[in-house]
């Protein structure tokens, strides 16, 4: 099992440098970011762009695995996205990951003027920008044309550094989201109940991800995969469950999902005054001993 963290793009980056740097001190696997324009308590504060954050992160970092948690339709295009991917995996040397979903109701889905789309559409949308995503980041040249998202002629030289592209971990819960993870995926990313994850009871939070798993082995073996060549990450932080209150607490929290299959557990760095409020200095210790003591 891994352990990760979760760097909100809040901090100008004399600041946010330094945190950065201190993830890879402490010995994580993986920092990633959040790729919206606003997010929630966060809209009317400090809040910059992604791509540009995890670029000065690969410049300022030397072993971390870095990126998106999760990147979406609301606002990209693949073809640009393709680009910014392609450069920010070569500028880290190939760490980057993309965590990529089909985006929600928040600000993002209208910022650029349009309508918020149905779930149905944003899974149409999903079902076209993922496989299109994968063909621009696999080729030189890519020409599709789509309902949603089309490329012409679209360049991509010289490709990735990782091959045959950067990893993607697909969010999804519903079917159509897993069978995407399922074909296309490295790895599949869950937060909870995708509906309300904080109302379900902290004690019943293990199941709602066991059932979860069991939706995507059978994805998997639909499409003629074993489920385990597909990295799990679960992104602490929306649920009832409180592992960061004590070493202790994270311990039994990390083993519980590591018995589930969760390879791959992602914990937010602490915000003061926020919904991801906790003490530093146990959150430090749960990055330095934490596994350990769960091996």
């Amino acid at each position: 099992m891994r352990l990760s963290t979760v760097i909100l793009p809040i901090h100008r980056w004399g600041e946010g440098q330094k945190i950065w740097r201190r993830a890879e001190d402490l010995g994580f696997h993986g920092a990633y970011t959040y790729d919206h324009l606003s997010w929630r308590s966060f809209r009317d504060e400090p809040w910059f762009g992604a791509v540009p954050t995890l670029t000065a992160a690969a410049t300022a970092t030397e072993r971390l695995r870095l990126g998106t948690l999760v990147t979406s339709p609301n606002f990209r295009h693949p073809v640009t996205l393709a680009k910014d991917l392609i450069t920010l995996d070569d500028v880290s040397g190939g760490r980057l990951t993309v965590g990529i979903g089909a985006g929600g109701t928040g600000f993002d889905a209208t910022a650029l003027g349009q309508e918020a789309w149905s779930p149905k559409e944003r899974a149409d949308r999903f079902g076209e920008f993922l496989p299109l995503l994968d063909e621009l980041l696999r080729n030189d040249a890519t020409t599709r044309e789509g309902s949603y998202y089309s490329a012409v002629e679209a360049r991509n030289v010289p490709g990735c550094v990782q091959t045959p592209r950067v990893p993607f971990y697909v969010a999804a819960a519903g079917p159509r989201g897993l069978r995407l993870a399922a074909e296309y995926g490295q790895g599949w990313v869950t937060y909870g109940d995708p509906k309300a994850p904080a109302d379900v009871p902290a004690e019943q939070a293990p199941r709602v991800i066991a059932q979860q798993i069991e939706k995507l082995t059978a994805a998997c073996e639909e499409k003629g995969r074993d489920v385990a060549t597909l990295q799990k990450m679960l992104l602490q932080g929306s649920t009832a469950e409180r592992p960061l209150a004590s070493l202790d607490a994270f311990v039994d929290w990390a083993g519980t999902y590591r018995d589930l299959g969760i390879t791959e557990l992602v914990i937010h760095w602490p915000v003061p005054d926020s919904i991801f409020a906790n003490d530093l200095a146990v959150f430090e210790r749960i990055a330095t001993e934490g596994l350990a003591q769960l091996r």
